[in-house]
């Protein structure tokens, strides 16, 4: 009940924008796939696998803006295509991903230029965050201070050019850095500084978005560094966490609900072409009652696993306008980072989902059971009927018991995952 009420409340704050009601796919180039190296070569193929999985969005993520061999940590902040990275132009990228039917993305890390960019030599000096006098240096990066109009106007052309000459509609902003303690320009201390800094960074994304008032930003740093809603008051949607090891993704994706409205919760569904069917579906429907960020080789994979993977989207897109109206539930409780067995709900007028994971023992115990029993006293006595969604035909069963007000969900195997329905 508690979450339920900040679900509305942060709902009720929020920008309105068509992200909330539509929950596009996203595929996202980055995690356990590219890693922070594209190429045309290395795009293309996957570009066109991820249009046939269903993706709605093709977002390249890190490294685009760097010529390939070449350090870019310290370099970034002018944001222009590499062009030993696309040979033939980025924009026959770009196009190749609209050909496909899908609105092309970029990442971006706007408030940092390093310090050995062209843009530190074009901006004047409190254009940065100083302190005692002295530009804040952390690892090998200045921090814009957005209170400036020569770093707004950077970051306007940037936004600008990315958005209104390239035709970009997705932006993965990133924050990389831990500047600490604010700047203490403008006869402010540094913790003064640091709010009228953070407050000129969100009227920024504020204007951003009213000057490309369907562009689409994810919030992510690092992963979920900046998880508040004075962000995603603004933002469409949040990164929950850059964590590569799907079988630790279950407790993370779980309890995300918990601190951001499910419509809002990014979560990483990488299936690999050397994954099992029940892997590929566990990380598949780790992400289907949040927001899909498909990633993975979908390009190197058999016609099966593909398909498998397809199906998941497809499912997605079944139930995404419930997800944009529900309100989570945990049978289990919050899930702890060990558990055996994890479950999330979505409870939308008419029906419940669920989805629920067998990740096996993760602490080192003993054997475990195969078939779990879910308390859900509040649904007592509706006479529902439970039906697996996703994975089809995997031996998974579920069991819906009125008079108890329990479900029991056979996964004979571990690690596997299903995503249910409860409906009358």
């Amino acid at each position: 009940g508690a979450v339920a009420g900040l679900t509305a409340i942060r709902r009720a704050i929020r920008r309105p924008h068509e992200d909330h009601r539509h929950l596009p796919v996203i595929f996202n180039d980055y995690m356990n796939t590219l890693m922070g190296n594209p190429t045309t070569e290395r795009l293309l193929p996957l570009i066109t696998a991820a249009a046939g999985a269903g993706a709605e969005y093709f977002c390249i993520d890190s490294g685009w803006y760097a010529d390939a061999g070449e350090g870019w940590w310290d370099t970034v902040g002018a944001w222009k295509p590499s062009r030993n990275r696309f040979p033939g132009g980025f924009t026959e990228v770009l196009d190749h991903i609209r050909a496909c039917g899908m609105i092309p993305g970029l990442w971006l890390e706007p408030e940092v230029v390093g310090v050995n960019s062209p843009i530190v030599s074009q901006l004047p000096q409190d254009a940065f965050f100083r302190r005692s006098g002295q530009p804040i240096v952390e690892h090998g990066r200045y921090h814009l201070d957005l209170r400036h109009p020569a770093a707004v106007k950077h970051l306007d052309e940037v936004i600008d050019f990315v958005v209104g000459d390239l035709g970009v509609g997705y932006l993965k902003l990133d924050y990389n850095i831990a500047v600490g303690p604010g700047p203490e320009t403008g006869g402010l201390t540094a913790g003064a500084g640091l709010l009228a800094a953070n407050r000129a960074h969100l009227a920024w994304l504020d204007a951003a978005l009213d000057r490309h008032p369907g562009l689409v930003i994810e919030n992510c740093s690092s992963g979920g560094m900046r998880t508040d809603y004075a962000l995603l008051a603004r933002l469409q949607l949040q990164s929950t966490s850059d964590q590569q090891d799907y079988l630790r993704y279950p407790p993370i994706a779980a309890a995300a609900p918990a601190g951001i409205a499910p419509e809002q919760a990014a979560v990483w569904a990488y299936p690999q072409p050397g994954f099992t069917d029940d892997e590929i579906a566990f990380t598949m429907a780790s992400a289907m009652l949040s927001r899909v960020h498909l990633s993975g080789h979908l390009d190197r994979m058999s016609r099966r696993q593909h398909a498998l993977v397809a199906e998941g989207v497809r499912v997605y897109k079944q139930i995404r306008s419930s997800i944009a109206s529900s309100v989570p539930f945990w049978p289990l409780g919050l899930p702890g980072w060990t558990d055996s067995w994890i479950a999330l709900g979505m409870r939308s007028p008419g029906a419940a989902y669920l989805t629920v994971w067998h990740r096996g023992p993760q602490d080192g115990t003993g054997p475990d059971q195969s078939r779990l029993t879910l308390p859900l006293p509040e649904l007592r006595g509706e006479p529902l009927a439970a039906q697996v969604l996703y994975p089809p035909g995997t031996g998974t069963e579920a069991t819906w018991d009125a008079m108890l007000g329990t479900l029991t969900v056979v996964l004979p195997r571990a690690p596997s995952a299903c995503v249910l329905t409860l409906a009358s």
